[in-house]
């Protein structure tokens, strides 16, 4: 999401809020190319019981309110991952709303821990940024927020073979005499390629706080009136994206040496600012472009379009791991262990055992955010009924 890796999910919030999270170089992680296309064709083993995770009841607590959320789109979906069937969570949901009492209970009576692939895991945080803005331009108040223009649609280009023309067909522009165009890039949209249309829905004051705002995929603007305007992912320009340190570190501007910035976002950030102009080419760089639509509610909506929850939220790739399922995370980042529900995914978080951990918003949640890189062993809390048929395969 939100979005989190850019939060290219379609479905919601940037959810889809993929972490801009840099991986620092000796912490990056290796995974073999995997040719199972599913948590069902890859394998999954049990992984002990629920008891012996160690789960702490505030823990427990948190999660079991995330879950409840979670329910509506568990019970009525389609399972992704192969794992598990909308019956199999409707008696887990069912119960889970009547339940009171312990809620280490719950998800002792409910669920088993299964491990899928080996289990090693690799997670990043994403977090919902606050930044300074304005409901119209003035003074200071000068990058455009945009909502969804209406001459962005779905049509095969002429430069699109007929070949190749399968699956949906691109997001692009419909020109008035019929023919269909790419739409405009990040570049020609900070020139201007939008002005004059009505379009803005705010106005920030910091072009670089808004690309990364962009990134993540939701966040909230303040005004100097003290006005909190939450703003969500309504849709992308159609464009690839490209995640600007991957290219700093192909370049050297990232690591541990002599003039090399912190692999981290807040590392990119400081060299932007300070080189100005290679940092706007820099960012040009990627040229996606997120436009937003105000939300209204207590979060920002991930991709099941339920509010995520800071330090219960974690996005993950459906093909491994059913949406609305807790997860186990036991990492060598601590404040990343314990438990958080599935309710998420991001363009970058591809793969078994791939998470993006959701911190919420204030400066901790960036700070810890922007720095996540956490190894170690995922486990999914199955409803006893899927793992007990998993076994009989």
């Amino acid at each position: 999401m939100l979005r989190a890796a850019q939060r290219l999910t379609i479905l919601g919030a940037a959810s889809v809020l993929a972490a801009c999270t840099v991986i620092p170089k000796s912490t990056a992680p290796v995974t073999p190319p995997v040719a199972a296309s599913s948590a069902l064709l890859l394998g999954v083993a049990s992984a002990g019981s629920i008891n012996a995770l160690g789960m702490e009841r505030e823990d427990a607590q948190t999660g079991l309110a995330s879950f409840r959320e979670s329910c509506r789109y568990a019970e009525s979906r389609e399972d992704r991952s192969g794992l598990t069937t909308p019956e199999d969570w409707q008696a887990v949901c069912g119960a889970a709303r009547s339940f009171s009492g312990d809620p280490r209970n719950f998800f002792a009576a409910y669920f088993e821990p299964v491990r899928v692939g080996t289990g090693e895991a690799f997670a990043t945080g994403y977090f919902e940024p606050e930044i300074r803005g304005s409901r119209t331009r003035r003074p200071g108040f000068d990058a455009p927020v945009y909502g969804m223009p209406s001459d962005l649609e779905r049509c095969w280009r002429e430069d699109i073979a007929e070949s190749e023309r399968t699956g949906r067909a691109p997001l692009s522009r419909r020109l008035p005499d019929g023919r269909c165009v790419e739409y405009f890039t990040r570049a020609e949209i900070e020139d201007g390629a939008l002005e004059g249309r009505g379009l803005e829905i705010a106005w920030a004051a910091d072009p670089v706080e808004l690309f990364f705002l962009q990134i993540q995929g939701s966040g909230r603007l303040v005004t100097p009136e003290g006005e909190v305007i939450r703003i969500g992912y309504a849709g992308q320009n159609g464009h690839a994206y490209t995640g600007i340190g991957g290219v700093m570190r192909e370049r050297g501007l990232l690591g541990d040496g002599p003039g090399q910035y912190a692999g981290s976002m807040q590392g990119i950030m400081q060299y932007i600012r300070e080189n100005p102009a290679e940092g706007r080419d820099l960012m040009r760089l990627n040229e996606s472009w997120v436009f937003f639509r105000e939300l209204t509610g207590d979060g920002p909506l991930g991709s099941l379009g339920v509010p995520v929850r800071g330090e219960s939220s974690v996005a993950v790739d459906p093909n491994f791991v059913p949406y609305g399922a807790p997860v186990w995370l036991r990492l060598d980042r601590p404040e990343a262990n314990g438990l958080w529900i599935a309710q998420d995914t991001g363009g970058a978080i591809k793969g078994a055992n791939r998470f993006d951990t959701f911190w919420g918003a204030g400066e901790r949640a960036r700070e810890v955010a922007g720095g996540m890189s956490g190894r170690g062993q995922a486990v999914i809390l199955l409803p006893k009924s899927a793992a007990s048929r998993l076994k009989t395969r």
